[in-house]
């Protein structure tokens, strides 16, 4: 599923103080972690050593827009290469590395997600032609679906993501739709704008009494229906940058909620003392003791669902609902039955198994069409989508392929735990 053209750097949100820390050289950023009001990534620049013999790095995609200062002193370090689009579509891709086009380069960079991924999903076919000088493959967003990142590694080449860039924006995004799902936002949005399509139709009358049913009607209802999120209990599917984000601001004083978290690795205690969260070994027991889900964790390696009827049968009746992760972890016809027995109450989802297109039974459930109105809130995998970071996408991006030519170590790698360790030892 490609990665929509949406979607670093976060401002700060405070970030338990054992959160690993980068160490000199370093440029301040805006924090990338909860907790803290300054964070730090290391910016490697190449030694003199290094520079004698320039390596090449192949630029895929549009050119940077927004960080001008590192991208000379990175085409100071690099001679880079940018492929025409024309180049950049797959058959003409494979073409250009089989005659070794573009020579030995040592690193691919893609800053945008909106350009860059013209030749389809890094697979088999793709990897396999890259020549064994490419050492890392540092890229704009959080997922990594569309690359297999397994195959990367057993080439010995490092695959980057930029999750970190985009965590204060997905996390902002994500307590939106936590607060859609406790006080209905869908509905009340949706019944206050029919007015709107009321006017200058052939039966304007009969529409804007419907419309003004509609308001008085979800005036009245809603409130019964509502609830503040204090004092419930959120639980987090995936407690890394974005999980611990969304812990930190939900669980503070503005909005008291109680955290709860399932991860395949659980945090120090320091971090789960200082967000206040409690962890679940098992997947269903934390379904069980939430009000609020919320999958914030990569896609499943296998392309399967994580959320199925099986996982939703955990529930108690009148659970809430978030994915602002991948919408491949989501059984999504599973999803609309739960919403439509009243088993989830209320549901928002950024993501979809099908983008662009959205599961019609959840369009309808979104809908004021409905017995129940306006139980679903929809958007167009938004959630990482701001300025701020596209500039972090960029920036990270760069830093990473600083890093690793460098000889230094990759500041978000997600496959390094996959790579030899002789392959490991020969990069540093």
């Amino acid at each position: 599923m490609a990665e929509p053209t949406n979607t670093p750097m976060p401002p700060s949100t405070p970030v338990p103080a054992s959160t690993p820390r980068s160490a000199s050289p370093v440029r301040p950023i805006p924090s990338l972690t909860p907790n803290a009001t300054t964070a730090t990534i290391p910016f490697w620049t190449l030694p003199d050593a290094s520079k004698k013999k320039r390596q090449t790095v192949l630029h895929i995609g549009d050119p940077i827009k927004y960080n001008p200062d590192t991208y000379l002193e990175f085409s100071q370090a690099f001679d880079i290469i940018r492929p025409t689009v024309a180049e950049r579509e797959r058959t003409e891709f494979i073409k250009a590395l089989k005659e070794r086009r573009w020579g030995d380069f040592s690193a691919i960079f893609r800053p945008f997600w909106g350009t860059g991924g013209e030749m389809g999903r890094w697979d088999a076919e793709l990897i396999s032609l890259l020549p064994n000088s490419v050492k890392v493959f540092a890229s704009a967003g959080a997922g990594f679906d569309w690359a297999d990142t397994e195959l990367l590694a057993e080439k010995g080449i490092i695959y980057c993501n930029s999750g970190l860039a985009a965590a204060e924006a997905v996390a902002d995004f994500a307590i939106a739709m936590i607060i859609s799902t406790f006080r209905h936002l869908p509905w009340c949005m949706g019944a206050a704008t029919l007015s709107l399509f009321a006017s200058g139709s052939p039966d304007a009358s009969a529409k804007d009494a419907n419309a003004r049913k509609a308001f008085q009607t979800c005036h009245a209802q809603a409130t019964a229906a509502s609830h503040n999120p204090r004092g419930h209990v959120l639980g987090l599917v995936g407690f890394g940058n974005i999980g611990q984000q969304i812990a930190a601001k939900m669980g503070n004083a503005a909005f008291g909620m109680k955290i709860a978290y399932f991860d395949v690795v659980r945090k120090s205690p320091a971090v789960e003392r200082e967000l206040g969260a409690v962890f679940y070994d098992t997947l269903s027991a934390l379904m069980a003791a939430s009000d609020c889900v919320v999958l914030c964790t990569p896609a499943s390696p296998d392309g399967n669902p994580l959320i199925t009827a099986e996982t939703l049968a955990s529930l108690r009746p009148g659970t809430r609902f978030v994915n602002i992760a991948r919408g491949s972890l989501v059984d999504e016809d599973a999803l609309a039955d739960a919403v439509e027995s009243g088993l989830v109450s209320a549901a928002a989802l950024d993501v979809h198994a099908d983008e662009p297109r959205v599961h019609p039974r959840l369009v309808k459930l979104a809908s004021l069409e409905v017995e129940n109105p306006g139980r679903v809130m929809l958007t167009c995998h938004n959630a990482g989508g701001t300025v701020e970071t596209h500039i972090g996408f960029e920036e990270l991006s760069m830093r990473n392929i600083l890093a690793v030519l460098g000889g230094k170590d990759a500041i978000t790698p997600v496959n390094l735990h996959l790579l030899r360790p002789q392959v490991v030892r020969s990069l540093t």
